[in-house]
């Protein structure tokens, strides 16, 4: 999702007159689009963002300017900050820059404006712009993508599961559907230009429903697309998954036997606390029957480690559930509180060092499990 979002940044800053630059240095501007779902992330964007603006605030010299002179303009985009708000400013001063994720289409106004206002000193003012409940259709026209032969494109946008520990609905916003009309001519257009191969893009990609047209519906209008060669989709939530889907996956020839169902935990109780929606009999059966259905399928995952009131023996049925399931590859997380989650008021009480045993375990034997099934 964020590179998606970084290509549309780039090709609306593209048509509106402004160069792209991956020389950090010749930059007027350093925009950073951000991701909230793991601290770790966080830390990472504070850091870059700490270590320009560094040099941004030496007023002597040509030191931390840009090749034109001046102070590069430093931008937060995208989760980070709609989770941070105006909050941005103070955690890191150097910002002057603050779009959440459904005002990108703002960015290249409120770019212009900052490079007008006293384009010489270190201080152009901030611009904030956060909270607006769907993105405008034109942030999709753009044409720019980073791959020659391959483009993403968001049919849905925001999730309404709001697991417990998860922030996507806070800086996501709620479930919305773009048109399919509009998704199918993304798509036409983007084979045009040479992207024969394209991904489709949800946070909760197989609850896609607008008016009358459904997952599976979308799935075959895609399929019946002239000119592409093939397609896929991420991220997929078990308890919207169905075998209607498998057999979908099976029948239709562009489609990419891959599947990315998250199962996070094995453990019923830590499930329930996680406001999953599923159990790990169901999860169980919904992998038996893809197995089944699509045989030459890949199925991946992830799972979250150290969640609040896990224990050995919870940690234990989901290293079983990936020794039964052998995924063909899993994203294995430290548990991580964010704020304005559910999860975040429950005490985060397995030590950091079990968090780590736990996490090295699952990812030694996903290693193995993915070199077997090489």
């Amino acid at each position: 999702m964020n590179i998606r979002d970084s290509e549309a940044i780039v090709g609306m800053l593209l048509e509106g007159g402004f160069g792209v630059t991956e020389v950090e240095e010749k930059a007027d501007a350093v925009l950073f689009v951000t991701c909230s779902v793991r601290q770790h992330a966080e830390d990472k964007v504070w850091s870059e963002i700490g270590r320009i603006a560094k040099g941004k605030g030496r007023s002597s010299g040509m030191e931390g300017q840009s090749t034109s002179g001046t102070f590069p303009i430093i931008g937060l985009i995208g989760c980070m900050a709609e989770n941070y708000k105006e909050g941005a400013f103070k955690r890191a001063p150097g910002v002057d820059l603050v779009v959440g994720t459904n005002n990108i289409g703002e960015i290249p106004q409120l770019l212009k404006e900052l490079l007008k206002a006293k384009p010489k000193t270190q201080s152009r003012g901030q611009k904030l712009a956060v909270g607006k409940d769907k993105r405008d259709e034109f942030v999709y026209q753009p044409e720019f993508h980073q791959e020659d032969n391959h483009s993403l494109v968001v049919i849905s946008e925001g999730c309404d599961n709001f697991c417990s520990y998860c922030i996507v609905p806070r800086v996501r916003g709620r479930l919305r559907h773009r048109k399919p009309e509009d998704i199918l001519k993304e798509i036409k257009r983007n084979i045009e230009k040479g992207a024969a191969c394209v991904t489709l893009l949800g946070q909760n990609v197989n609850a896609y429903k607008y008016d009358k047209t459904d997952f599976i519906d979308l799935l075959k209008l895609v399929n019946a697309i002239t000119g592409l060669a093939e397609f896929g989709f991420v991220t997929s939530h078990p308890k919207d998954a169905s075998l209607k889907l498998f057999q979908a996956m099976a029948d239709l020839e562009k489609l990419k036997k891959y599947l990315h169902l998250p199962f996070q935990s094995a453990s019923n109780r830590i499930l329930e606390i996680m406001r999953r929606g599923y159990s790990p009999e169901h999860y169980l059966d919904l992998a038996r029957a893809y197995r089944k259905i699509v045989p030459q399928g890949e199925l991946s995952t992830d799972v979250i480690v150290g969640f609040p009131g896990e224990t050995e023996e919870d940690f234990l049925k989901t290293k079983e559930l990936m020794e039964e399931v052998r995924f063909n590859n899993a994203y294995i997380f430290k548990y991580s509180p964010r704020p304005n989650t559910k999860a975040e008021k429950l005490k985060d009480d397995v030590p950091k060092e079990e968090k780590e045993r736990r996490h090295k375990i699952l990812l030694d034997l996903q290693r193995q499990i993915s070199r077997e099934l090489k």
